[in-house]
């Protein structure tokens, strides 16, 4: 918990009470809804009713009708199809889809993950060529391909076809040399930009099941129900921190629906593992236990343990997997908190961070397939874009986190000169230059940070939608906040403000995390602070804290539990600031 960040509550809005008039929901929910952007009817209803009717056509994707032509002529063709996916959750569950997919229609397919330490991302040569000499006809990049057009030219030298599916930003260069579904293509009509890497795979899923229903290729044949492929594309989708709004709000919502009776060992396997209860399964289940697992193996250096978990039938298979999935996260927490922990000690101190808008460190022997996670947590923690390196011989390979206020993918291409190749989005990128040129990289950025970003941007602070009376922390009020469900980027937890609380008992549990009964007033809640037990003991103290509601269900028991985001002990000054 950063103990300096400033609480920001947002100003009542008069749109609330008339949206709330127009749908009949009530003023709470219409409020949490202005605060996420959703301020007309039709918007509104739409968020609270995301339906698998309003999934838009797949061919509105620029290439799509290329796409699905060039895959159903090598279907025809009886030709070898190779899935070329990503070793993030994102990619293994892109490449399950289509993998699981092709498979039931008993098409020729097999599959490429790319080994992240030795190979790195996105298509490779040396992969093309061993794609090629195992006979393969045509390769279906998922969540990666948007920037490998050398890759994809040698490929179609060596006589095969390339599809590149991804959603990665377009590099200022790009031309097509083969279909490329992207929906930041600027030349696409799919008005919906933010799918993830699954995401766009799972409307090729539809676009190629559409038109074999066209041709009549079924022959009687049940079609495959890609509703069940909806829980892989809502694992990657949360998994990959794209916003969970408009397109992606519908796949994730459904996909979690599906997940509660999945037809996927693997998935079933996983749930029992990281414990995660199949009856109330959340965003942030898929977030924070199945998505890190499933990133594991490409962190590690171990590819394809992660997408057998997805695509076998077997399930004592699945449970081998889940087990090896659960053992290698396990190992990439202690690599990753080893890092961070020396970063810590021994680095930060030496660095004038007020004199700092960006952090950027180098050092050989750092375990690359962490830099990323690494730079998250010294991001959340010190509020500033955050770049980490690690140094092999004469090249640096970085991975990084930014903040709202500098889109780092932007910023890395103002430096292309220095970088040997990099990709991302507006908040996490990936980068090779030399190790000569950190430090003219580490100023450079710097400049760039300078100009782009304000102050507020990097003092850490919460974003609260409204204070709330602990009166009307209701079992019926909680049920109305929480049916605003899934959360995550672009739908971020409601957090409410509630201050002079009275804490009746304070204890630790699990050694790490705080529990409190706290009062206000005639109505008595629990709270719980995740890795918050440093601030035992707070018995009879007053505190104001910021909170998220939850439903705690426990022996058939329902009842309100408050998750503390951040408290202070009552006194003459406070966190809070009310937005004008």
């Amino acid at each position: 918990m950063n103990n300096n960040k400033i609480w920001r509550i947002q100003p009542p809005s008069p749109d609330a009470l008339q949206l709330a008039s127009e749908t009949g929901i009530t003023p709470l929910k219409a409020m949490l809804l202005v605060n996420r952007g959703i301020s007309d009817k039709d918007s509104a209803l739409s968020f609270l009713s995301p339906r698998l009717t309003d999934l838009l056509d797949p061919m509105l994707l620029k290439d799509m009708d290329k796409a699905v032509d060039t895959i159903l002529r090598s279907m025809e063709d009886r030709e070898n199809i190779a899935i070329y996916g990503d070793y993030d959750a994102d990619g293994i569950t892109a490449t399950a889809v289509l993998l699981n997919l092709f498979s039931s229609l008993k098409i020729n397919v097999s599959s490429y993950i790319p080994e992240r330490l030795e190979e790195g991302y996105g298509l490779n040569i040396g992969a093309v060529k061993k794609l090629s000499d195992r006979g393969v006809n045509l390769i279906i990049t998922v969540d990666c391909g948007i920037a490998n057009r050398k890759e994809i030219e040698f490929a179609q030298s060596l006589g095969m076809k390339v599809v590149v599916t991804d959603h990665h930003q377009i590099p200022k260069d790009f031309e097509p040399v083969c279909p490329t579904i992207n929906p930041n293509r600027s030349d696409s009509l799919f008005p919906f930009r933010s799918l993830a890497g699954v995401g766009v795979a799972f409307f090729l899923a539809i676009a190629v099941r559409s038109a074999l229903r066209d041709r009549a290729q079924f022959n009687g044949m049940p079609e495959p129900d890609l509703k069940r492929y909806l829980d892989l594309a809502a694992i990657g989708t949360v998994g990959d921190m794209v916003p969970l709004t408009g397109q992606n709000r519908i796949i994730t919502l459904h996909g979690i629906e599906t997940m509660k009776k999945t037809v996927w060992p693997g998935i079933r396997a996983m749930n029992s593992m990281s414990g995660v209860d199949e009856r109330h399964i959340s965003s942030y289940d898929l977030a924070f236990k199945l998505a890190p697992r499933l990133n594991a193996p490409g962190r590690m250096g171990v590819i394809n343990a992660g997408l057998l978990a997805l695509t076998t039938d077997s399930d004592s298979v699945a449970s081998e997997m889940a087990r090896n999935l659960n053992n290698m996260n396990s190992q990439r927490q202690s690599i990753e908190s080893e890092i961070f922990n020396e970063i810590e000690t021994a680095i930060i101190p030496g660095l004038d961070l007020n004199n700092k808008k960006i952090i950027v460190l180098a050092k050989a022997g750092w375990h690359k397939g962490v830099m990323g996670i690494v730079a998250s947590r010294l991001l959340d923690k010190y509020r500033r874009p955050c770049i980490l390196f690690s140094i092999e011989g004469d090249k640096a390979t970085g991975s990084g986190r930014s903040v709202d206020g500098f889109n780092l993918f932007k910023a890395l291409s103002r430096m292309e000169h220095l970088m040997e190749k990099f990709g991302g989005h507006y908040h996490a990128a990936g980068c090779t230059i030399k190790a000569s040129d950190i430090n003219e990289f580490q100023k450079g950025l710097e400049r760039l940070a300078i100009e782009e970003l304000r102050e507020e941007d990097i003092v850490p602070s919460v974003r609260v939608d409204s204070e709330i009376a602990f009166s009307d922390l209701t079992l019926e009020s909680v049920t109305d906040i929480r049916s605003l469900e899934p959360f995550g980027s672009g739908n971020p937890d409601p957090l409410f403000y509630s201050g002079g609380l009275l804490v009746l008992d304070s204890r630790i549990v699990g050694e790490k995390h705080l529990v409190l009964r706290v009062r206000q007033g005639a109505t008595i809640l629990d709270a719980m602070g995740f890795n918050m037990a440093c601030m035992h003991s707070l018995k009879q103290k007053v505190i104001n804290m910021v909170h998220c509601p939850e439903i705690n269900t426990w022996n058939g028991n329902r009842k309100v539990r408050l998750k503390i985001v951040d408290l202070e002990i009552r006194g003459d000054s406070t966190k809070l600031v009310r937005e004008p």
